[in-house]
């Protein structure tokens, strides 16, 4: 596995709720950080107070083997009810894609975060310059730490809209 690869990671919940609602969360930038480990705040830029395509957000992080850092994001698909799409600007570029889609179905509504690593150099360029030999490892390691977020963001979201029902 090789950033070059654009490695994707992609977690899905099924979760008895109001759709409306559900996206409503989903679309609040701040919600990961009630669940995150990693992602401590995010706030909207220039002005913007929610998606739509070309507004920028700053999400400020810390990771015990990365340090502390700061990305600005920009918001590039909006599908209302159903999608977004949001590119973090890395140093050389988009490090990375996220999303989180919607889908409501008869009794549950689906929804599904996931997570597109590169074209773009990002903070893991710095360790994989370091030990170009190990950027299997380092990139495996990076993803397993975005799947158990994307999972425990879900989670959270479902004890949000479930225990609020």
């Amino acid at each position: 596995m090789r950033v070059r690869d654009c490695p994707t990671v992609e977690v899905e919940a099924r979760i008895a709720g109001d759709p409306a609602r559900i996206w409503a969360l989903v679309t609040d930038i701040t919600l990961p950080t009630r669940f995150s480990t990693e992602l401590l705040a995010a706030a909207w830029l220039d002005g913007a107070d929610g998606v739509g395509v070309g507004n920028r957000f700053v999400g400020r992080n810390r990771n015990a083997a990365i340090g502390e850092w700061e990305t600005v994001c920009t918001v590039v698909e909006v599908e209302p009810g159903r999608r977004w799409v949001w590119d973090v600007q890395g140093i050389e570029g988009v490090s990375a894609r996220w999303g989180f889609e919607v889908d409501p179905g008869a009794d549950a509504v689906r929804v599904r975060q996931w997570a597109r690593m590169g074209p773009g150099r990002s903070g893991l360029s710095f360790a994989i310059d370091a030990m170009p030999d190990k950027e299997g490892r380092i990139v495996a390691r990076r993803v397993q730490e975005w799947r158990t977020a994307i999972a425990a963001n879900l989670a959270g979201l479902r004890q949000l809209v479930e225990t609020d029902s």
